[in-house]
């Protein structure tokens, strides 16, 4: 066991060894006490996988662990990390040139046989969980009849959706919830009780108890999205990031499937919202009966508002958040209004039009192709680098915000292979931006930093909800989401500067230039 090994080492040389990942060294200190630490365990794992992250993303590749771990990396033959080599210890001198110092690169770390069950078991439990999420908006005609609805207030049964995600998001992470309670029961709990105020809109008197129904949807849907991506963490050391990127796809898919039901079941509310609810209680016996944690334990990330302003301040942070912020700004205006786009295509059309269920077909698709995005997007992040994956997303989702409106009323195909497309690469980045927080953040500001990038984001998705239908009543459909490229252009911008930032050829500064932890401590 390379834990086993590392500790053995640990103990010989003075407490220092050394790491070797590809054309990295990784020289790791201990500090005095930690031998004796009870976290020195638990935090080995950890230690190596930031080792993988180092070598494959150049990005913060020094970091520190509660048990007292330091790295200190450089490339073979090249010069030491941007501490330079006078901030190295003695010892690391020494013995990063012993090789009976060395430990084996973390892919070679045994992985437990069943990551494969529990993938898929948590894929399925968070689509069929997530399906409540655009119940709402999939019936939107039918309680627009019911209710004298306008377009703009169908908007809002979505937009309180996105407001509740966030009240429950920071409630959660106010209280710490995610530690606190196990998370088996934390996301079954959390799945119920979504299903039963999701079940409860068939039977709402009017709109706005479907208002406050739909913002209790999106409070407890807090617990199931965001805890999953921990339950998987602990079962993915190697391949992590594939693996989030399949929950990711998962829930996504998930977010579509309201639309595949209105078109297996019909137009009818009562059948499209109870399946929705269905699927949800399926779910929370999924996980209740078939989930356990994981062997890598995931790191505790409380949130503090004392730690706000230091995540604000921190430049490589603010630009990892910035670019997340430009991804959402599109993101949830495009997954709410495609499918009202596509019905309004096809109506253009006049002759020809395809039917209702071809369009409730196109419309799931359009949401659903992001499922395929976001795992191959994760695979391809792995290989090209975050950076260069989302920011091929975005200016592909920013030019199809751009142009689709000229396709308006067109050849119902060429509109639906155009929806498709964006789709797929509107999603393909999604997952990346929080695992960028993660590598750039304090340490000690991680989980203050992730609850901000996600309360900020799903804010902001309220904004473009309601900008959309006033553009279609100004302008009519042909440029109602030109606005939404503004998101993906600042996005690039921030992300841009955050790999020039994070880029190893700039960490040895010029005479005069701040190194990139100035830069990050000074904003």
């Amino acid at each position: 066991m390379i834990a086993n090994r590392a500790m053995a080492t640990l103990r010989s040389f003075a407490s220092v060894f050394k790491v070797s990942y590809g054309e990295l060294e990784i020289g790791v200190e201990a500090e005095a006490d930690s031998a004796a630490s009870g976290n020195l365990e638990t935090d080995l794992p950890n230690l190596l996988l930031a080792v993988r992250q180092s070598a494959k993303a150049a990005e913060r590749p020094v970091a520190r662990f509660p048990s007292g771990f330091r790295l200190y990396p450089r490339r073979k033959g090249g010069r030491e990390s941007e501490q330079g080599a006078s901030a190295l210890p003695d010892p690391y001198q020494v013995h990063e040139l012993d090789k009976t110092a060395s430990v084996s690169s973390p892919l070679a770390a045994p992985q437990p046989s069943r990551r494969w069950r529990i993938l898929l078991l948590l894929a399925l439990a968070e689509l069929l969980g997530m399906s409540l999420w655009f119940t709402a908006s999939a019936v939107a005609p039918q309680l627009q009849a019911a209710w004298g609805l306008s377009v703009q207030q169908a908007g809002w049964l979505t937009t309180f959706v996105q407001l509740g995600f966030v009240a429950g998001t920071a409630v959660a992470a106010i209280l710490n919830l995610a530690d606190v309670v196990p998370a088996r029961l934390y996301f079954a709990a959390s799945a119920l009780c979504a299903a039963l105020v999701n079940a409860l809109l068939i039977v709402a008197p009017g709109y706005t108890e479907a208002l406050g129904l739909r913002f209790l949807t999106g409070f407890f849907l807090a617990g199931v999205y965001p805890p999953a991506m921990k339950m998987i963490a602990t079962w993915f050391q190697s391949g992590r990031g594939l693996a989030i990127g399949t929950i990711v796809g998962a829930l996504t898919l998930g977010k579509a499937t309201p639309y595949l039901m209105r078109a297996l079941e019909g137009a009818n509310l009562e059948p499209v919202v109870l399946t929705a609810s269905a699927g949800a209680v399926a779910a929370a016996l999924l996980v209740t009966l078939g989930y356990s944690e994981g062997p890598f334990p995931f790191a505790r990330r409380p949130f503090s508002w004392k730690l706000v302003g230091t995540v604000i301040r921190h430049r490589p942070t603010r630009l990892a958040i910035g670019g997340y912020l430009g991804h959402m700004w599109e993101l949830y205006a495009v997954w709410t209004w495609i499918p009202a786009f596509l019905g309004a295509s096809a109506l253009a059309m006049h002759a020809g039009a395809p039917s209702q269920v071809r369009i409730d077909m196109a419309a799931f698709g359009a949401i659903g192709t992001g499922a395929l995005g976001c795992v191959l997007g994760g695979w391809a992040a792995d290989r090209i680098g975050r950076g260069r994956l989302v920011n091929l997303s975005m200016a592909i989702s920013g030019a199809c915000c751009l142009f689709a409106g000229f396709f308006f009323g067109a050849n119902f195909w060429i509109v639906v292979a155009i929806a498709w497309v964006w789709g797929f690469f509107v999603v393909a980045d999604s997952a990346q931006f929080s695992a960028m927080v993660t590598e750039v953040a304090p340490s000690h500001a991680v989980g203050t930093a992730l609850t901000l990038q996600t309360s900020l984001g799903f804010l902001l998705t309220m904004v473009t909800i309601q900008a959309v239908p006033a553009m279609v009543e100004t302008a009519g459909w042909r440029w109602a989401f030109p606005l939404l490229a503004l998101g993906p252009a600042l996005g690039i911008v921030a992300i841009r500067r955050f790999q020039r930032l994070t880029d190893p050829a700039n960490r040895t500064p010029k005479p005069g230039q701040r190194t990139i932890d100035e830069a990050g401590s000074r904003g």
